[in-house]
């Protein structure tokens, strides 16, 4: 299996193994743990290959963008309730 096709199926899966996580250095660890769980003979270099190329389709998918906004939504939902 080459990079792209491991990324796009780390991608088709992020929504479920990277719920929760909003930094993306979070994501990064996430994803290699992703990879050492599902494809350990994979070389070093196209590991760091497929981590690069998930994070990018995640980037340009707005995967970071929806978690921020979803963070700030309920930190303002959360301090209504209390008052």
């Amino acid at each position: 299996m080459d990079t792209k096709s491991i990324a796009n199926e780390i991608c088709d899966q992020a929504d479920d193994f990277l719920a929760g996580v909003r930094k993306r250095d979070e994501a990064k660890a996430g994803i290699a743990e992703y990879l050492t769980l599902h494809h350990r003979s994979l070389a070093p270099a196209d590991k760091k290959a497929v981590i690069e190329q998930t994070m990018r389709i995640l980037e340009n998918e707005g995967f970071f963008d929806a978690d921020a906004g979803g963070e700030e939504d309920a930190g303002d939902f959360s301090d209504a309730e209390e008052e």
